[in-house]
């Protein structure tokens, strides 16, 4: 699994690109609970955020491993991928499932960066992870569908021009076999809202993760925009979380490796009682041990890739990569913070911002006990939790 020449240029030069945004424009950005508009700018004219496009829709036709670099990159240049991260991956759902039609008219400007398609809508406030029981809907009138429902935890819908749109389109099934059946896809612009159809409302949480609550009020969304069959909505959605998990644990890993090496470096300058701090073991061993953590949960990460990468099964993969580096990146953030003491509590040390950011990964966009239930049911055939 060693890296390739072109993986290793392709991290060097996300790496020189991320120097040019310093730990001021990030404390900068999160002081405002702003947009770090030139940053995403700036990877967008770079191609980054094209990575996972193919060439022939004017993409960068790389694999899911390079992006995984990327992401990795920005994390641990102390930088923070979430603000543009569903660029890479929601695109997936076009491009697996969408028309023709669709992927020619959507595909080459989100390459080109002329479209954004950063925004999710799935979440509702009374489903949470229960995505069967959604109650937003899409009713057919004549060309269109007439959208009523509310989202939740909708984030960079502000700063998207295009939102993929799960809702109901039929009742749900009696069939417990069935019950994903009657949710459907679609892809909504969100320039086109009428007044009055589109009301978004920003949620404030402890990151500056620009995430919002949205209401839909009879949206009129074309019929052309439904992506694939009505109905099967719920599989093109699922389709598309083994790119999610493996690309979040590459932020994960990413973060952990920023603490590390904030701490590591702390420890060896700071001197207290006429010695480094870093020689105690007390400071040193959690280190040690949360390095170690990321070093598993990074090797967990490429393997998922390589198996995304060939067309091979990854389900257990990704989601045991998305568990092990969230949790480790946690490990490392609570070890960096221990080792800079005070300082660790102190804006410009990046620690705190950094330490508030990596701590969603554990809860979103799956909460680990998710994941360890899918584990125990899906890889280890054990009854199904509750």
């Amino acid at each position: 699994m060693e890296p390739t020449g072109e993986q290793a240029a392709l991290r060097d030069a996300v790496r020189r690109l991320c120097a040019t945004f310093d730990g001021a424009y990030w404390r900068d950005v999160d002081a405002r609970r702003a947009y770090p508009e030139a940053f995403v700018d700036a990877l967008t004219h770079a191609g980054y955020l094209a990575a996972l496009v193919p060439v022939e829709y004017d993409g960068a036709g790389l694999g899911i491993a390079e992006a995984s670099i990327i992401l990795e990159e920005i994390n641990r240049s102390g930088g923070n991928a979430a603000a543009c991260h569903a660029q890479m991956y929601t695109m997936g759902t076009v491009l697996r499932h969408g028309s023709a039609e669709q992927k020619q008219r959507y595909l080459p400007p989100i390459a080109r960066g002329e479209l954004r398609l950063q925004a999710f809508g799935v979440t509702e406030p009374t489903a949470g992870s229960d995505t069967t029981k959604i109650a937003t809907t899409a009713v057919r009138v004549g060309d269109r569908y007439v959208v009523n429902g509310q989202k939740v935890w909708t984030s960079r819908v502000q700063h998207s021009d295009l939102m993929l749109l799960l809702a109901r389109t039929s009742p749900p099934s009696e069939d417990p076999k069935e019950k994903t059946r009657g949710l459907s896809t679609f892809l909504i612009d969100l320039r086109e809202a009428k007044p009055g159809t589109l009301d978004v409302r920003p949620i404030r949480t402890m990151m500056n993760h620009e995430t919002n609550e949205v209401f839909f009020r009879d949206f009129e969304a074309p019929a052309e925009n439904l992506i694939g069959e009505e109905g099967l909505g719920f599989r093109y959605i699922l389709d598309g979380m083994n790119a999610e998990r493996i690309l979040i644990a590459a932020e994960c890993v990413g973060d952990g490796r920023f603490f590390i090496e904030r701490a590591v470096k702390y420890a060896s300058e700071r001197v207290v009682f006429d010695r480094p701090i870093g020689r105690n073991q007390g400071v040193q061993f959690p280190i040690a041990r949360a390095h170690a953590a990321i070093e598993a949960a990074d090797l967990m990460r490429r393997r998922a890739a390589a198996l995304f990468d060939s067309g091979r099964p990854c389900g257990p993969e990704a989601n045991m990569a998305k568990l092990l580096a969230s949790e480790a990146a946690w490990q490392a953030a609570n070890a960096s913070l221990d080792a800079h003491g005070g300082y660790g509590f102190a804006e410009e040390y990046d620690i705190e911002r950094k330490f508030r950011e990596t701590r969603l990964y554990i809860t979103a966009p799956v909460a680990n006990n998710l994941v360890l239930s899918y584990i125990g049911q899906h890889v280890l055939g054990m009854p199904r939790s509750f």
